[in-house]
């Protein structure tokens, strides 16, 4: 059931989330992006983790959502911004760093592969997502980056004389759709002689490209090209088909047809007020 009464209290409602941060941008031929963190409801949550517990909630209620944007890239990259539904929050995703480790986030950003010694991915946030991968590099000639960390997989740490790391692959959930979707990919990773390495599934950045809109992807690093900005977060709530959601101002965000005894919300930008009756 999705809607619990009881004698002489108020009705309750029950609530699936995906809640995804933005991913971490990037600088030149450096680490990937790492993706947001990831915790969901349906199917799979992000960092190998148990599946989320759905909230139960009132109705009549405001509930304050905020949607992540993603990081930066450019000469000083940054990491992406949490995104939070009621009492439920995700760590953006960590960036790629020049001559440095990945930083830290929701899943850490790779290595950077750009100097010599060799530079630690960051770390992922428990629950929500994996750590970057390790650069290598064995002189100024020969750097590869660590790739990005995903929801659903670490980084790739580069073998010597490879491409750059491949990003960490995201999870998959059906909460949008009924059908399965892939959710915060981590950036491809750079590398000065045998180029970059692939993107994560899940709307990580491949070679000098930026993580996609509304996944938390990580931005993808590329060799001798400008860094690029993570993918923006989302939230996603799902409830019974009986209920009308009222998506406040300052959000962005749209209400789906019944399909399967529930409705979707898919919220894509802003920080505001949601409610259900």
């Amino acid at each position: 059931m999705q809607i619990l009464a009881g004698v002489g209290a108020a009705a309750q409602i029950i609530i699936d989330y995906l809640v995804v941060a933005g991913g971490g941008g990037t600088v030149v031929a450096y680490g990937g992006g790492g993706a947001g963190g990831l915790r969901c409801t349906v199917t799979a949550t992000g960092g190998g983790g148990t599946l989320e517990t759905p909230l139960t909630l009132a109705p009549s209620t405001n509930y304050a959502v905020t949607v992540g944007g993603g990081g930066s890239g450019g000469g000083t990259s940054s990491n992406g911004s949490a995104s939070s539904f009621a009492t439920v929050s995700t760590v953006g995703g960590g960036r790629g760093i020049s001559a440095a480790a990945g930083a830290s986030g929701g899943s850490g950003g790779g290595g950077s592969g750009n100097t010599a010694p060799n530079n630690a991915g960051g770390s992922g946030t428990t629950n929500e997502g994996f750590a970057g991968g390790n650069s290598i590099s064995d002189s100024a000639t020969y750097t590869s980056g660590g790739g990005g960390g995903g929801a659903g997989q670490a980084g790739e740490s580069p073998a010597a004389f490879t491409n750059g790391g491949n990003g960490g692959n995201g999870v998959a959930t059906t909460i949008a759709t009924g059908s399965s979707v892939t959710y915060g990919g981590g950036g491809a990773a750079g590398g000065n002689t045998y180029g970059p390495g692939a993107a994560g599934t899940g709307g990580g950045g491949s070679a000098a490209n930026p993580g996609a809109a509304n996944t938390g992807g990580g931005a993808g690093s590329g060799n001798d090209v400008a860094g690029q900005n993570g993918g923006s977060g989302v939230v996603i709530l799902r409830y019974a088909d009986t209920l009308t959601i009222t998506i406040g101002a300052g959000l962005t965000g749209s209400e789906s047809a019944a399909s399967g005894g529930y409705k979707r919300a898919t919220i894509t930008a802003g920080t505001g007020n949601v409610s259900w009756a």
